[in-house]
């Protein structure tokens, strides 16, 4: 784990330079300690949890990189940076090889060694959020919905109130974000769990099709019906009903579905008997049924019966939060389905999810896993690995105003790239050194170091 306020081991024989790792890191709230040699670094670990050992390459004794091996044998979540002088660069690179975060070049400057150690424990905190939420995932799912946010904690909290009960429930919500599951959760949470749970796709099915698909029909009722069929409300009479975009029944269909809900019986095509039924129903939309109502396409009367019980699902977009877990989920279902060893998503990556706006919401974000699952090649999914389609329907311009913003926003976007793309690449070359690569392109550092916090370019350094 990562401690509230990270504690920090400071390994040196030279007094000055424990003295000055202190100085600078003291303001920040770090706990420090130091030890004089390797021996004395071991003992301490022994007896205090450290996050982040900072340590010289050469030292009497033990040297820097026998200790690090010591250290990730012993203790392999404690973060190793390395301290070392000119002559020893090529040491301590090797380093890397052996676990190091990263090393820092004497002479060092306050600001590389503030920010070394900030991306350092960042990354360190990221991947035990990371572990906690593979622990945690299944903490917060009801029936496969996902979400830690307040707003799917309210969702929750509805299902778990209307579940027991056999109330209409109307479920509303943009595309993707998981209607069908919610409805799916609250038969399942039901006294009807163990009855029928069918789902009719209001959209699908033809209209005059309808009504002998939910009714059923009687032999000879209409041309082609040469038996007699039960609809799906007979089929499913016990049970659960989930009408799926509702909105698309047309309104000679809306009042005899208005019948059903408020007689609970309903006759056949072509027959004279009406058949009782127990059944719950439970509707969803991706409209606003109430201006539906205004506009004269949707019945009033219909809408009230329906609208008892409202559960609204918030978009992916207002509850980023929840991306990680749900990321999380998508990877462990992929992975297995698929037979990919792929436990991990880097920190870039999940920070990549997170700032996605996400216009197909939770059902886009699986897609966009699933595709990512199936290449990756190695067990950790990266950027490279993750295809976000450039323009989904809702990002595509519809009047004339908003395609100018649009030009806009991606003349800005291009810029803000290439800024930091050439910040990135001139600190790669100069081993993420501020000051040397600053003096490589020929700006001044202080403003090199203003575009570096404009775009946040060492804090998203991956390791």
């Amino acid at each position: 784990m990562t401690s509230i306020n990270p504690h920090i081991l400071i390994v040196d024989d030279e007094e000055i330079i424990k003295i000055s790792c202190s100085k600078i890191l003291s303001p920040t709230g770090y706990i420090l300690e130091a030890a004089e040699n390797a021996e004395d670094a071991l003992s301490r670990l022994q007896d205090n949890y450290i996050d982040l050992v900072l340590t010289d390459l050469i030292m009497p004794g033990m040297d820097g990189v026998a200790l690090l091996k010591k250290i990730k044998e012993e203790w392999p979540d404690v973060e190793v940076i390395i301290i070392t002088g000119y002559g020893s660069v090529k040491t301590a690179v090797d380093a890397l090889k052996y676990g190091a975060y990263d090393y820092i070049e004497k002479p060092f400057t306050p600001e590389v060694l503030l920010n070394t150690v900030e991306r350092c424990l960042e990354k360190k905190r990221l991947v035990f959020e990371n572990i906690r939420l593979r622990q945690e995932i299944n903490a917060f799912k009801i029936e496969n919905i996902i979400g830690t946010s307040g707003e799917m904690q309210k969702v929750f909290e509805l299902i778990a109130t209307v579940a027991p009960t056999s109330t209409t429930v109307l479920i509303t919500g943009e595309s993707g974000t998981g209607k069908e599951l919610v409805a799916r959760a609250i038969h399942h949470n039901s006294a009807r769990r163990e009855q029928p749970f069918i789902v009719v796709d209001c959209g699908t099915i033809p209209e005059n099709l309808i009504e002998s698909e939910l009714f059923g029909h009687a032999r000879g009722s209409f041309t082609g019906a040469i038996s007699t069929e039960k609809g799906i409300l007979e089929i499913a009479n016990g049970g659960t009903v989930f009408l799926d975009e509702i909105s698309n029944i047309p309104l000679s269909m809306q009042a005899k579905l208005l019948r059903v809900l408020q007689e609970k019986e309903f006759r056949p095509v072509g027959s004279k008997k009406a058949i009782r039924i127990d059944i719950r129903f439970i509707c969803a939309t991706n409209k606003d049924l109430s201006t539906m109502v205004r506009e004269g396409t949707f019945r009033e009367d219909l809408y009230y019966r329906l609208n008892i019980f409202p559960i609204t699902l918030p978009p992916l977009r207002t509850r980023k939060e929840d991306i990680p877990a749900l990321a999380y989920h998508f990877l462990h279902k992929y992975s297995k389905e698929i037979g990919r060893d792929v436990p991990h998503v880097s920190a870039e990556a999940m920070k990549y999810l997170i700032s996605y706006d996400w216009h197909g919401n939770a059902r886009e974000l699986e897609n966009v896993i699933h595709r990512a699952v199936i290449v990756c090649d190695e067990r950790t999914l990266r950027p490279r690995h993750i295809l976000i389609p450039l323009e989904s329907e809702a990002d595509i311009p519809k009047t004339l105003e908003e395609l100018k913003r649009k030009k806009r926003n991606l003349r800005i976007k291009s810029v803000e790239e290439i800024e930091k793309n050439f910040l990135a690449a001139a600190l790669q070359r100069n081993n993420w050194n501020v000051t040397k690569a600053a003096a490589e392109v020929g700006m001044q550092r202080t403003n090199f170091h203003t575009l570096l916090k404009k775009y946040k370019v060492l804090k998203n350094k991956e390791h």
